[in-house]
């Protein structure tokens, strides 16, 4: 039966997909923090928080530049529900593989900007792709996890963590273990883009891109071979 359920998953579902992807947006997170601005792309509840801030402080040209990141966030998000409908009436890829094809080529050009670039063309693009990103990956193998932020799987690894101590059922250990993990690989990739971003600036970028990759391949192959005929199936949570 388990090995049934398993084989039901499509590959934009398993974990190590949502892994790569956590791993590229504790990446992405980094990297727009340390040096494109001080603004939290991957989620917008600190965008929230400080534009909340900068209207008590009376701050409106903060106020309108914290707008910015906010609005792309919304707008990848609508793009994000248009989108897929049209990319499966193609009938050759899925539209996860798509967009992180999409994603990839967009942080390539994010990597040729000059560093006397505007920060906000880093910010609406990562905010963009970010918010497609967390629309478009919803649940690995039938757990519903978030791919660019941590608060849930904060929230559900401790929950999981006090049912095992509680039942030691082995359903509660995996599920603690798996939130474990999008975290554990969210901060890996926030301490090598710090890394990256102090030898290499604006060029660090780049290091998202091949984490990506990893996982573009992978879902790439499964669109043209292994999964061929599923192309018009939806993941879970959709």
């Amino acid at each position: 039966m388990e090995q049934n359920e398993e084989k039901s998953f499509l590959e934009c579902e398993r974990w190590w997909i949502f892994a790569i992807l956590m791993t590229a947006a504790g990446y992405l997170g980094a990297f727009t923090y340390s040096i494109r601005g001080g603004v939290f792309c991957n989620a917008q509840t600190g965008n929230f928080v400080l534009l909340a801030m900068a209207l008590g402080n009376a701050d409106w040209g903060r106020a309108g530049y914290l707008l910015i990141p906010i609005s792309a966030y919304f707008l990848g998000s609508i793009i994000s529900e248009i989108l897929p409908n049209l990319v499966k009436k193609t009938n050759i890829l899925r539209w996860d593989t798509m967009l992180i094809g999409i994603e990839i080529i967009v942080i390539i050009l994010l990597g040729f900007l000059p560093e006397t670039a505007p920060y906000q063309i880093s910010q609406v693009a990562i905010n963009f792709i970010c918010s497609m990103q967390y629309n478009t990956f919803r649940q690995a193998q039938g757990i519903p996890m978030a791919t660019t932020f941590c608060t849930n799987h904060v929230r559900q690894t401790s929950i999981h963590f006090t049912k095992w101590l509680k039942h030691k059922t082995p359903e509660s250990l995996m599920r603690f273990s798996r939130h474990a993990l999008m975290l554990l690989v969210f901060v890996l990739g926030g301490v090598i883009s710090t890394v990256m971003c102090r030898l290499f600036m604006g060029r660090a970028v780049w290091g998202a891109a091949l984490i990506l990759f990893i996982g573009f391949i992978d879902l790439l192959y499964a669109d043209l071979k292994t999964e061929k005929g599923q192309l018009d199936r939806k993941p879970r949570g959709h």
